[in-house]
């Protein structure tokens, strides 16, 4: 057999490259001919980075997936399709995959070819409707299923409904090492002649380690030779976001409670050689997590294969590998009953050495060669069952492979500390047209978008910059005015109705998904500011627009009754419009066709996914259905050009295309589908994307590789070659939509995609 692998992999510190690495070496050691790890499979290593190079990876990883880089996951497919491994097995943890809960894994998992054997190493007993999504995708897309308890078996059948012959156990592989008969750790001066309650692994809160510090007074007064040391260094998400906060705190818990020369922190990465003389040399190994949602624990499998006598809290896991008196178990943040436990096994030698026993015996099993011969099993049977011709695989309808580089290098070009400037003569900003609402609205939803995606750290730093701008904006009286110069004058009193919707729709989106509660706080003061306004609203574009931002905001605050009901009577003009214009050839809202079109059908979306309003979806689907027989008759978009505009009878305006059109067409097909989940939907929004790349009128792209903008439209000379916000925000804005659209490939490739294009 060979293996590909796709995981984290060390030098990258973390339990599931650990995992890994141990994994494959345990199946290799049961081919011992074979000499070079190599000639047993590769490794698919998992970044948490952009840079390549950020590990120095041992050679048996062979290709590198960054972390939040979706070319990466399909290139990945084709790589292991075309090698030589006979089978691949899947390391499965939501976090180290990119997007919402790991989602990007999935399109890979759909293109390979490979029989596939997932481990799942967090079953979460109450998952998000993505989580839940992930996980029976992986189950379909996999021959077997791995877990390591029952615990496990019972949440994969009951709650995310997977057929239970598709499941295994495997239980968490320990190090095929004994104790030493001179242990060198035993000599350390704090463990010498000491008792020691031992707890490793990477340090962060949720351990529970303050439990163990409040029992050590009580243990210590009992058993003055005790000491608790902590091993392992703080968990690298910690250090990034509060350093070392939570291990001074405990320094500090321990000096208040005068047991400070009773705690010991040994800073550092084991490898498993040395790990085995630290558990070997400890007197109690205690597990003190906060909660029980824990399925899986590597360190308390280590513990218990290495024969130590555990003291754990009930976590799932701790209560199928401790039972039978291999262990014994305290309640959750109990430090008195926690003393009390370690107090009675340290009084009573006979008792601590029997969960010793229990434990050295019950973890011969767990040893990793004997776990590696069962994985060859599972291994070898899903090679000998898979029938690639079973699978039916299908071009994708979303072609990550065309899009350029996501980059906001244009945006920051055009971005000062005052806001997005909203003109440029080619790529250079042209600071005398000065700034606008339109484009700050857009470019907060834009940045808004790419730190969802992948909390990006230059996303998060334009989010003031737009929503400050907004706030400057705002007048007292709640309306916003629209133009300020470079020099920062207001160069007009009252904006128009446009920048009005689009900025509430920007304020609606940041209080769907803000990065912090202060800028949705904020946000929802801007918004219910502007509220009086709502009323005031006379053009149907500038209702669109507040109609969306509304149904984002009800979307958070449902029982807002004052708010849905503006909502609905927005929605009344648009209806009425329709009804008053519409004929058996004419499906639209007015006589004419003008700009930002799609605004008006996507605005009903929104506001039948809130309300379910019958009448409402059937004027959205009629309208929508006639601007794609409009400008997508062609095999490619040609929207509404702002030469003349479309009028009825009349003729059809072929230039001057704009990139919001563009935005709104690929915004609004992308609506249709997360609300009817029809395929036809993907393929036509990814259609409307492909304009800015090239499938359009003049067969020319308007995305701009050099700059990463966007030029400002088609003309019948050609493309308008300067780059404002305006197009830069549209174009970025619908990648983004479509790389939002590319999550959800699992979904709607299953239906088939044979769409005609009206």
């Amino acid at each position: 057999m060979k293996i590909a692998y796709i995981s984290t992999y060390t030098p990258r510190e973390c339990g599931i490259a650990t995992f890994n690495y141990n994994l494959m070496r345990a199946i290799s050691a049961n081919f011992p001919e074979r000499k070079n790890v190599l000639q047993n499979g590769y490794v698919v290593a998992i970044n948490d980075s952009e840079n390549l190079q950020e590990y120095e990876y041992p050679e048996e990883v062979k290709y590198v997936i960054r972390q939040n880089d979706q070319k990466d996951y399909i290139r990945a497919a084709n790589y292991i399709n075309t090698s030589d491994a006979d089978a691949c097995i899947l390391e499965h943890e939501f976090g180290i995959y990119g997007g919402e809960s790991g989602i990007y894994i999935l399109p890979l998992l759909n293109r390979l070819e490979k029989p596939l054997i997932s481990i799942l190493h967090t079953i979460l007993r109450e998952p998000s409707y993505v989580q839940r999504i992930i996980i029976r995708e992986i189950a379909e897309q996999s021959s077997k299923i791995i877990v390591m308890s029952k615990r496990a078996v019972e949440f994969l059948v009951n709650i995310y409904e997977i057929a239970p012959d598709k499941i295994q156990i495997i239980e968490h592989g320990v190090p095929d090492l004994e104790a030493p008969k001179d242990n060198p750790v035993k000599n350390l001066s704090i463990f010498k002649n000491k008792k020691v309650m031992l707890t490793f692994g990477l340090i962060s809160r949720n351990k529970g380690l303050e439990t163990v510090v409040k029992a050590l007074p009580r243990i210590v007064e009992k058993h003055p030779d005790v000491v608790y040391v902590i091993l392992g260094n703080t968990h690298p998400g910690v250090v990034k976001h509060s350093g070392e906060e939570y291990r001074d705190s405990l320094k500090s818990l321990a000096t208040r409670l005068k047991v400070a020369n009773h705690l010991a922190f040994i800073n550092k990465f084991v490898a498993e050689e040395e790990l085995i003389n630290y558990l070997t040399a400890t007197t109690i190994y205690v597990t003190p997590y906060h909660n029980e949602a824990q399925i899986t624990s590597g360190t308390l499998s280590y513990a218990v294969g290495s024969g130590a006598a555990v003291v754990s809290t009930p976590y799932w896991h701790a209560t199928e590998l401790l039972d039978h008196n291999r262990g014994r178990l305290f309640d959750f943040k109990d430090s008195e009953m926690l003393a009390d436990t370690i107090i009675d096994l340290l009084d009573n030698e006979d008792k601590l050495n029997a969960l010793k026993q229990n434990a050295y015996n019950y973890g011969l099993h767990l040893r990793w060669p004997v776990i590696g011969s069962e994985f060859i099993k599972v291994a070898q049977e899903a090679a000998i069952n898979h029938d690639f011709s079973e699978k039916i695989l299908k071009n994708s309808i979303v072609d990550p492979e065309i899009m350029p580089k996501f980059s906001m290098a244009h945006v920051l070009r055009l971005t000062d500390d005052t806001g997005i400037v909203q003109h440029a003569k080619y790529g250079i900003p042209n600071l005398k047209e000065g700034y606008c609402l339109d484009d700050n609205a857009r470019a907060l939803i834009m940045a808004l978008m790419a730190y969802q995606r992948n909390k990006s750290p230059e996303a998060l730093e334009l989010l003031p910059i737009y929503l400050s701008y907004i706030h400057y904006m705002q007048c007292e009286d709640g309306n916003f005015r629209n133009f300020l110069s470079f020099d920062r004058r207001y160069l007009d009193e009252v904006g128009s109705e446009d920048s009005f919707g689009r900025t509430i729709w920007a304020l609606g989106h940041l209080i769907g998904c803000a990065a912090n509660n202060s800028y949705r706080e904020f946000a929802l003061e801007l918004f219910h500011r502007s509220y009086p306004h709502f009323s005031n609203l006379q053009h149907i574009r500038g209702m669109a627009n507040t109609i969306i931002g509304i149904c984002l905001y009800l979307k958070v605050y449902p029982t807002d009754e004052g708010m849905m009901a503006e909502m609905i009577r927005l929605t009344q003009p648009l209806i009425e419009a329709y009804e008053r214009t519409q004929s058996d050839d004419w499906q639209w809202f007015e006589e004419g066709m003008t700009y930002d079109n799609a605004i008006l059908p996507l605005a009903l979306l929104h506001n039948y996914e809130i309300t379910g309003n019958e009448k409402v979806k059937q004027i959205a689907l009629k309208t929508m259905a006639f601007l794609d027989q409009l400008t997508l008759s062609n095999g490619y978009l040609s929207p509404v050009g702002n030469d003349g505009w479309y009028y009825r009878g009349g003729t059809f305006p072929t230039f001057d295309q704009q990139a919001i059109e563009t935005m709104a067409m690929v915004m609004m097909h992308f609506q249709a589908y997360e609300t009817f989940r029809e395929p036809e939907y993907i393929e036509k929004m990814f259609l409307s994307y492909k304009w800015f790349l090239g499938e359009n009128t003049l067969r020319a792209p308007l995305y701009d590789y050099e700059t990463k903008g966007c030029c400002d439209g088609l003309m019948p000379t050609g493309i308008n070659r300067n780059q404002g916000a305006e197009s830069t925000l549209a174009y970025l804005i619908s990648h983004l939509t479509v790389l939002k659209a590319f999550e959800l490939e699992y979904e709607y490739n299953k239906f088939g995609h044979n769409v005609q294009v009206c």
